[in-house]
């Protein structure tokens, strides 16, 4: 046997993802040279590995127990690494991080800084829905989670970050003809909403309900990155996150409309499970946010304040 670390990693992303084309999409690497080495890798058994049937990739039963070995070796091989970062006495390790959609805009700001000051550290930031950010936190899959309202049924510690100030915005209208000066005047309107379970929809929810506002037409659509397309085509309009938009209000492609009640104040907190003994990596990103959020926000997050006088 003479396969080296990087046939074993590539092999086993090509199980994860039973294709060559999602594997090499991955691992930035071209179709043909994650073949090459596939088939290098396969030439040192006597049994096969990997089975293509019409154009899917199936993993023999030998193949599913090489894999397992694999990523036992690469584990390994990863704490040794981590070790002789520890006698040079820097913080190793992983961090995982899941984020509602909407905190894409906001989480890199709060990484930046820290990743330059522990390179040792490999940081896998999740963004995705809020239902799917809470599942991966419960099931402990994640160090921390970024979310605007804390979930229950199960205990969790937090931390705020910062403000998330949610505005009613509509494409730049540049006839004059567009008056809206009570919520009411809403009804006329095609609301877009993002899908169940969002955090923002469920304020959007709650204002139109306060103001008795009866929603007559409307569309869902699952991201924050949607609904502005949405309202940048002339869709309709949304209560939605200024963190997302500062491009469109700065070059006039969206416009904020004033109404009673807006904007709605929420706060992105940074969660983690009560229960969790946190990582040496997790300990020094907690204590890393606790310096210099207010720093960071002052720096990257100062433009919005103009649009809540």
């Amino acid at each position: 046997m003479n396969y080296t670390l990087n046939q074993l990693r590539i092999f086993l992303k090509v199980v994860e993802q039973k294709s060559i084309t999602k594997a090499s999409e991955e691992l930035h690497l071209t179709q043909p040279a994650v073949s090459i080495q596939i088939k290098n890798f396969q030439d040192q058994f006597d049994i096969p590995l990997l089975e293509k049937i019409g154009r899917q990739i199936q993993v023999t039963n030998f193949g599913e127990e090489v894999a397992d070995s694999c990523r036992v070796i690469l584990e390994e091989i990863e704490k040794v690494e981590n070790r002789k970062m520890a006698y040079l006495g820097h913080i190793t390790g992983k961090l995982q991080v899941s984020v509602v959609s909407t905190g894409k805009y906001v989480m890199p700001f709060f990484f930046s800084e820290f990743m330059e000051k522990y390179p040792g550290i490999q940081l896998n930031m999740d963004v995705t829905n809020k239902s799917k950010v809470v599942r991966s936190l419960e099931r402990n899959d994640v160090d921390f989670a970024l979310v605007s309202v804390l979930p229950k049924g199960f205990a969790v510690e937090h931390t705020t970050l910062m403000e998330n100030n949610l505005f009613l915005v509509a494409k730049k209208d540049s006839s004059g003809k567009r008056k809206i000066s009570s919520p009411k005047e809403l009804e006329k309107m095609t609301l877009l909403f993002r899908e169940n379970g969002s955090a923002t929809r469920m304020a959007m929810e709650e204002y139109l309900k306060k103001n008795k506002v009866q929603v007559n037409r409307s569309m869902e659509l699952a991201t924050n990155e949607a609904i502005k397309q949405a309202v940048l085509a002339g869709l309709g309009c949304s209560i939605m996150s200024i963190i997302g938009i500062r491009n469109e209000l700065r070059d006039g492609e969206l416009e904020i409309i004033e109404l009673n009640g807006l904007p709605i104040a929420t706060d992105w907190n940074l969660i983690w499970l009560k229960s969790k003994r946190l990582s040496p990596a997790a300990t020094a990103y907690f204590a890393y946010i606790e310096d210099k959020k207010d720093e960071i926000i002052k720096t990257h997050f100062s433009w919005y304040a103009r649009f809540l006088a």
